[in-house]
């Protein structure tokens, strides 16, 4: 994901699932086609070399789990703090909860 609107729709019209590492936020059946992925890490996270080391670390995570989001899925990761002295295990972990959690808010709000 690349473009602000993009960003945008997701963070407004979406759910949001928190770990202690991130917050995801998932916004659904927006468009037809592959499920796009944005990051944002701010400079709370670091310096440079930090926020680029935290976003490389979660794009590599999130690989893994695109395959399983539905088309047309956009998902927003935002790192936190503490994602800059986290391990790998965690961020997955962590990824994988708070994508969990925005998915039982997202079906929570269907019915």
């Amino acid at each position: 994901m690349r473009r602000s609107d993009d960003f945008s729709d997701t963070l407004r019209g979406g759910v949001r699932g928190t770990s202690g590492t991130m917050i995801v936020h998932l916004n659904a059946n927006l468009t037809e086609g592959d499920p796009l992925v944005g990051f944002a890490v701010s400079r709370a996270v670091g310096n440079s070399v930090g926020r680029h080391r935290v976003q490389r670390r979660l794009r590599h995570l999130m690989r893994d789990v695109v395959g399983q989001l539905e088309p047309g899925t956009r998902v927003v990761v935002r790192a936190l703090p503490a994602a800059a002295g986290a391990t790998s295990a965690e961020l997955d972990a962590d990824l994988r909860g708070a994508l969990g959690r925005a998915r039982r808010r997202r079906d929570g709000r269907r019915r």
